[in-house]
């Protein structure tokens, strides 16, 4: 057997870890993690690894729920708790991926757009119709997951060569890792490890290891499951330290992901600005793609019509998420804030039931057989509801109490 044909199915059995990476990794989560890098520069790089830790840990439990039953976990909640539960759970998490659409179809239009000097709508248009156009392939999964590899590639190789220019200060990263919280974080801190600990991409990693078996894309695992995550993890990190090596020293504040391009291209020239851009865009279509899909396959087993991406009803859901996000994006030229306070409240109740069900689940013997929690996912689990119980009432005092 040659290398070539030894690496193929390699990377075949990381696909749905490199799929969740991309979907979490989107616009919003650039945003955040460049404000975190221009407003208190390296200190923050600690909570980078606290919040990895539970995504592994909730990753690799959906993980082995996928691997462990034919059956959809929604269809596994529906046997515990009724079929109620499972109906909240899917419009719930279509929902939230609908509100946030948006945003994933205005960040892809802003990356083209600043880099071409062209119209953001025309983007948004042309990347929504791609997008949708994935649809009419044959095998939707395999096509996805070699799309997701791709970008992920573009957003590494975009945000290390961006790293390698700012030329960051080592001691200032070693120090970063040492816990502190500055003074006025606390917003954004919860904020990030809110998006970077996403229950709902490592409970749709359930789902993802279940199409990678049916697809022949090659059998997965846990373990290799976490390459992605760990991804993630670098990916956040590379950028909150391109951010406090390049915004922060000239006391500029993010508003938006693509504020960090418009500061490189003095520093560094057009052509590490363009690199940066390559890198939202990475982020911004890989999320538009991944979270539209998320939000499709789960409301459409919700409604009975199965989960797999093969399925015309589940497309013609994923295609209705990307309708509502670009129509969004098209009418008000952002985000909504009304549409992200929509979506924070339906999360605030959303998450922590998604997490309790998973965690129940991988605590069934007879479900999971010798895949069942170990003591170290059990305790680490129960720790990370507690972190997203926390999240969620931080966020519904935020919203409603004060």
């Amino acid at each position: 057997m040659t290398a070539q044909s030894k690496l193929i199915p390699f990377f075949q059995t990381l696909g749905p870890g490199i799929i969740t990476a991309a979907l979490v990794f989107g616009p919003s989560k650039m945003t955040l993690t460049s404000k975190l890098g221009a407003s208190y520069g390296y200190e923050t790089l600690w909570l980078v690894v606290v919040a990895i830790f539970f995504m592994l840990i909730f990753t690799q439990m959906g993980a082995r729920i996928g691997l462990s039953s034919d059956q959809s976990l929604l269809s596994l909640i529906r046997q515990k708790w009724g079929k109620a539960a499972g109906i909240v759970i899917g419009f719930g998490v279509f929902l939230v991926t609908t509100s946030f659409q948006a945003g994933n179809s205005i960040g892809v239009g802003i990356a083209v757009a600043e880099a071409t000097d062209t119209p953001t709508w025309l983007w948004v248009l042309v990347f929504n119709l791609l997008g949708m156009g994935l649809l009419f392939f044959r095998s939707f999964y395999k096509t996805l997951e070699k799309l997701m590899i791709a970008l992920v590639g573009l957003m590494l190789f975009s945000f290390l060569t961006t790293l390698f220019l700012s030329k960051p200060s080592l001691s200032g990263i070693v120090n970063g890792f040492v816990p502190s919280i500055p003074l006025g974080s606390a917003g954004l801190l919860i904020a990030f490890v809110a998006s970077c600990f996403s229950i709902v991409g490592a409970f749709y990693q359930a789902y993802l290891v279940q199409e990678s078996r049916k697809s022949g894309s090659g059998q997965t695992s846990a373990k290799r499951s976490a390459t992605g995550i760990y991804i993630l993890g670098i990916m956040s990190a590379v950028v909150i330290i391109c951010a406090a090596a390049v915004l922060q020293p000239q006391g500029i504040s993010v508003n938006s992901a693509s504020e960090m391009s418009k500061a490189l291209e003095p520093l560094f020239g057009s052509y590490a600005a363009h690199l940066f851009l390559a890198g939202l865009f990475g982020a911004s279509f890989s999320s538009l793609v991944g979270n539209a899909t998320v939000g499709g396959s789960l409301l459409g087993d919700a409604l009975g019509f199965g989960n797999q991406l093969s399925g015309k009803a589940v497309r013609g859901l994923i295609a209705l998420v990307m309708i509502c996000g670009a129509s969004i994006s098209l009418i008000f030229g952002k985000l909504p804030l009304e549409l992200i306070i929509f979506a924070q409240s339906v999360t605030i109740f959303l998450v922590p039931f998604i997490g309790l069900a998973m965690y129940a689940v991988a605590n069934d013997a007879e479900i999971m057989g010798n895949k069942i929690n170990s003591p170290f996912a059990k305790i680490g689990g129960a720790i990370g509801l507690l972190l997203l119980s926390g999240l969620a009432v931080w966020n519904f005092n935020e919203l409603f109490l004060k």
